[in-house]
């Protein structure tokens, strides 16, 4: 607003944290790909707490969110895909547990499956599309995630929008609506707003 951008705000998606079961043993290397991941986690698993852990993530508000939780952070990528191949050169020996949402995205099993890295998941959370029908056309829209995308546009069309996305996961739903895609340098919310500043600033 401070830029003279006028922004419409709206959660395009809705978290609903869930409690699944655990099959003993559980790898001490998890994976954590979001930051509802880790609310989740440590919020319903208050045991793990307790337990000596090895982490990594994807992405800086994931890895704050982790450091929070007093824990370090063992490895980080800006994406899935950049996490999975750093976890199949370094640590493909080890066993990992990836927490994850009711929508989580392939790319990081897919990858670490296809190199015999063994891999278990856990669901903390479900994620809800909440889509909502706008009469405007919006010069830009920002997405933090696929889920985002596939909301907005279950009852929107991006064909003379251009579409701000967080990173590449993101951006690759978006390819399906609309080419006028551009992506964050680094993947956080900051960084997305920036790249709309620097189109849109009167």
């Amino acid at each position: 607003m401070n830029s003279g951008i006028g922004l419409v705000e709206y959660d395009a998606i809705s978290i609903e944290f869930d409690h699944s079961s655990l099959d003993a043993p559980i790898p001490r290397n998890l994976i954590f790909t979001s930051q509802n991941g880790v609310k989740g986690f440590f919020t319903q698993y208050p045991e793990f707490q307790t337990r000596e852990l090895n982490i990594f993530c994807v992405g800086e508000k994931t890895k704050a969110e982790i450091l929070k939780n007093g824990y370090e952070v063992n490895a980080s990528a800006n994406s899935s895909k950049e996490l999975a191949n750093l976890i199949v050169n370094e640590f493909r020996e080890k066993e990992f547990l990836y927490i994850c949402g009711s929508m989580r995205r392939e790319e990081l099993p897919e990858i670490l499956k296809k190199e015999n890295v063994s891999i278990k998941e856990l669901e903390v959370y479900n994620t809800s599309l909440n889509p909502k029908k706008f009469n405007s056309t919006f010069d830009g829209v920002l997405f933090f995630s696929p889920s985002g995308v596939k909301s907005y546009c279950q009852k929107n069309d991006l064909n003379s929008s251009t579409a701000f996305c967080i990173g590449e996961t993101t951006a690759a739903e978006a390819k399906k609506y609309t080419q006028h895609i551009i992506i964050a340098n680094k993947p956080s919310i900051e960084n997305v707003i920036v790249q709309a500043i620097k189109k849109y600033k009167k």
